[in-house]
């Protein structure tokens, strides 16, 4: 059991750097979208969150597949486009 416990701590650990890291992230995000509010153009734009998630992807040395972590940025835009909308309301 301890073994266990050392691999969860670790995990633990993993996920307080992501966290902080996903809050940094959709900080940027947010001042993007001020900048593309006072500009007037829209949040979406799906050629940036392809080359987002291709430039992602050849980072990728696995375990997670290129369709995990595929999955895993469209719900980080998503959220992070959620943030931006939120700052126009």
């Amino acid at each position: 059991m301890d073994e266990i416990a050392k691999w969860r701590k670790r995990i633990d650990e993993i996920d307080e750097q992501l966290v902080k890291l996903l809050n940094e992230r959709a900080a940027y995000a947010i001042e993007i979208g001020k900048v593309k509010h006072e500009k007037g153009m829209e949040i979406c734009n799906p050629e940036r969150e392809k080359k987002v998630i291709d430039h992602i992807c050849q980072q990728n040395i696995g375990p997670l597949d290129n369709t995990t972590i595929k999955k895993l940025f469209e719900c980080i835009i998503e959220e992070c486009k959620s943030s931006q909308k939120n700052y126009e309301e």
